[in-house]
């Protein structure tokens, strides 16, 4: 998995052009197999959505893949059950689960992190967790320009999944009974859709994901436009050249910091990076330094938050995750 992880790595950095890693924001080199699918009717609802794929063979993990206009190919999603959910009529609060950036990273990859991944994490928790694909740099955004088609991923995800989502399966269909978390540019999205949508997630998370866009001369959003425009957007980006500042400001944590209020707030950032390892290195630098000055932001404000810094660099901790967990099943509304 070591050299999968850094073999992906250098492909990012060859299809920018070698344009600095100092604004590296990727992924956890974390990858599994998709489930054995079998085609499913022309299903559609008021959400956008028509099902191509279902697989529903696990009792536990479904799997869908999805036609919409907002992407410019066809989307899947991972939706993980509770063990008693086909047996207990009850209604469940939903974790949305967002993943990291890179070309290793999709809707599959909680399901394949160390010692059981997301299905033993969740085993006996009554919750529903919904995983989709975010891209490999679609940065939980609606990009400025794209030159490949459609790549609408916060469309997709807020205005067509979530509502999908909860017409489909026994949610509570409230700010009570739904979070949000991610990893990397997976945590930098969560907490976006929390602040953003700040009606909708009772409970945010970020594991390893930079909460600030600006500082460091703006380095989170040239890597977003950077990385998009070389994985997803055949030169498009993010933010536009030169940056609409009106949507990095309407994106950036750090400078929505009072729709957090009420909230549980969820921070995770390693303090040891391979110093030896440049993506690791300066990820881990990058979202260290983002967490403490939004840490300070929700401080001056009063805002009540969780925060641990941890030995390591830029990877999901299971143990973090499994306490993170148990946080958001006490904050939500109960099955």
């Amino acid at each position: 998995m070591l050299s999968e992880h850094h073999s992906t790595r250098r492909s990012i950095l060859k299809a920018v052009g070698g344009i600095s890693a100092a604004m590296t924001l990727g992924g956890a080199g974390v990858l599994a197999s998709a489930p054995a699918a079998h085609a499913a009717g022309a299903a559609g609802d008021g959400s956008g959505l028509r099902i191509v794929e279902h697989n529903g063979d696990d009792p536990r993990m479904w799997y869908y893949r999805f036609a919409t206009d907002a992407i410019g190919w066809q989307p899947a999603v991972n939706v993980l059950l509770p063990d008693d959910y086909h047996t207990s009529g009850r209604t469940y609060p939903v974790l949305y689960l967002f993943h990291g950036g890179g070309t290793d990273q999709d809707f599959m990859s909680w399901d394949r992190l160390p010692e059981g991944g997301i299905r033993a994490w969740t085993a006996g928790k009554p919750i529903i967790v919904v995983m989709p694909d975010g891209g490999h740099a679609g940065w939980y955004s609606n990009p400025v320009s794209s030159n490949t088609g459609p790549r609408n991923w916060e469309t997709f995800h807020m205005s067509q999944l979530l509502p999908w989502v909860e017409e489909n399966f026994r949610t509570y269909a409230e700010f009570d009974g739904r979070a949000v978390a991610g990893f990397s540019m997976g945590g930098f999205g969560a907490l976006k859709y929390a602040a953003k949508y700040h009606g909708h997630f009772a409970s945010v998370s970020a594991h390893s994901g930079p909460p600030s866009l600006r500082r460091d001369l703006g380095a989170v959003v040239h890597w977003a436009n950077v990385s998009s425009g070389a994985l997803d957007l055949g030169g498009g980006t993010i933010y536009g050249v030169p940056w609409d500042e009106a949507r990095v400001s309407a994106d950036n944590p750090a400078e929505n910091v009072e729709r957090y209020r009420n909230k549980r707030v969820f921070l995770v950032a390693g303090t040891s990076p391979n110093p030896v390892d440049p993506f690791d290195l300066l990820n881990e630098t990058e979202v260290l330094a983002g967490q403490r000055e939004f840490r300070g932001l929700l401080d001056n404000a009063g805002i009540r938050h969780e925060w641990h810094e941890e030995p390591g660099g830029h990877f999901v901790r299971p143990e973090r995750f499994r306490g993170d967990l148990e946080g958001i099943l006490a904050r939500l509304r109960k099955a």
